[in-house]
């Protein structure tokens, strides 16, 4: 119910803008846009066609910029941030989290990144250089500078009153850090825990020791993975030395599992996890044309193999009208196994221990299901085409497919793995070229072979 009342008011918000950015009331859509969050009017310009997103743009309050840029998709951002000149993205670049920053740098041209980095101050240029000094996608490049570290010898009261003069907590702050003079993590302290103490006592007669840590170098899934274990809010980062770098907290652990799932859902048709909706016709056919040329090489062997049996075709037309059906029930089968196994991948089910038990496994389904089906379609097309010979073909054929169906959506998504290749991209291309040239070979073949019978 929540969900369909903030969709209504997003689509009205984005009618009435439209209505008046046609209406050329721009001083009104500035006053709207004031009045808007900044994730609201983020959600705002990906909503917008180009021509329209380059107006909102203009109208949007500098103040804002950097917070508008954090909430949008990388495609959209990376436009936007093509029409703005360096030393006004230097300067919304200044009040982003590190993760921020380092997202929005790294998608910049080198040339404009120079740019942006010399129009910085060198408070925010240290900042920056010292965040892109980590890999992408690691926990080094998405953590946050921002933590509050304690020793381990002053007392409770001295931290309280530190806070108090302090005034405010970095955002999802549920601990405080303990560090020796060389900046080592020693331990932690919970946030209950330091309110609950008696103030007399020191902070290392509260602090819990042999905390969890993530090292910088490790790779953003396996944080994601650890926080949902865990059920971290905050988790802090240290390098090989245990020095205390920064913090990760359960927002980017947000954004991570929204990505990954993003990429897995759009890598399946081939498109990248940050495409704009609204792009430009040219642009989106470019995309999409690299993946459509490979789909048609897959389906031009289909149609290589299904070539072999043009004699068959020729001599029993109804051959061709059930060829289609082997393939596209085995597809069906292979791409259920396929996505079970990439999503045990991604979430870190499958292993090398168990990936052996769980080929076995998707073997036996996919025979039962073959069985189960070749029974049902060799009762139809004997039934139908008066014909018993040529129902058990089709049936031989779909047991087949369906069992090299489930070995090759288990197969596949490892061997793909093993060679670092994303299984969500390349994943299903193959499995349905596998399917297509398994069914046809073994519903004509077989057919070609009994020809005498089924004639």
């Amino acid at each position: 119910m929540a969900e369909a009342l903030e969709q209504d008011y997003t689509e009205h918000q984005l009618n009435e803008v439209n209505a008046a950015l046609s209406s050329g009331m721009f001083v009104h859509v500035r006053r709207m846009l004031q009045h808007m969050l900044p994730c609201d009017v983020a959600l705002l310009l990906e909503s917008s066609p180009p021509k329209a997103r380059k107006i909102l743009w203009q109208l949007v309050d500098v103040e804002i910029f950097g917070e508008v840029l954090e909430e949008l998709s990388e495609d959209v951002r990376n436009g936007l941030i093509s029409t703005m000149h360096p030393q006004k993205l230097a300067d919304a670049t200044g009040s982003m989290d590190d993760d921020d920053l380092v997202e929005v740098l790294r998608g910049l041209p080198d040339t404009i990144y120079q740019e942006v980095l010399g129009a910085m101050d060198s408070q925010d240029r240290t900042r920056a250089e010292l965040a892109l000094s980590y890999e992408e996608d690691t926990a080094g490049a998405i953590m946050s500078t921002d933590t509050v570290t304690l020793r381990p010898d002053v007392t409770v009261d001295v931290v309280l009153r530190y806070l108090r003069l302090k005034g405010e907590l970095p955002d999802t702050t549920d601990t405080l850090y303990v560090v020796n003079k060389s900046d080592i993590l020693i331990g932690e302290v919970l946030l209950t825990t330091l309110v609950t103490s008696g103030v007399n006592l020191a902070v290392k007669d509260i602090l819990e020791e042999n905390a969890e840590v993530i090292h910088a170098d490790m790779v953003e899934v396996e944080v994601a993975k650890l926080f949902e274990r865990h059920d971290w809010v905050s988790a802090p980062v240290v390098n090989d030395k245990g020095q205390l770098l920064g913090r990760i907290t359960i927002d980017d652990v947000v954004d991570i599992i929204r990505e990954e799932a993003e990429h897995s859902m759009m890598s399946m048709a081939g498109l990248d996890d940050d495409e704009d909706t609204f792009a430009p016709a040219l642009k989106s056919t470019q995309r999409r044309s690299i993946w459509l040329g490979i789909n048609l090489f897959t389906a031009l062997m289909a149609a290589m193999v299904l070539n072999l049996f043009e004699a068959t075709l020729d001599k029993l037309a109804v051959l061709a009208v059930l060829s289609a059906i082997v393939p596209s029930m085995g597809g069906v089968a292979g791409s259920q196994t396929l996505t079970l196994v990439i999503r045990g991948i991604a979430v870190g089910h499958i292993n090398d221990a168990n990936a052996r038990w769980l080929l076995t496994k998707e073997l036996a389904v996919g025979m039962m299901n073959g069985l189960i089906w070749a029974v049902l379609i060799a009762g139809v097309v004997a039934f139908w085409k008066s014909n018993l010979t040529l129902g058990l073909i089709i049936a031989f054929a779909m047991m087949m497919n369906m069992t090299a169906a489930g070995f090759s959506g288990v197969l596949i998504p490892l061997l793909l793995k093993r060679l670092n290749i994303d299984p969500a991209l390349a994943g299903s291309v193959i499995l349905t070229t596998v399917t297509d040239i398994v069914g046809i070979f073994a519903f004509l073949g077989t057919a070609t072979y009994f020809m005498d019978s089924i004639l």
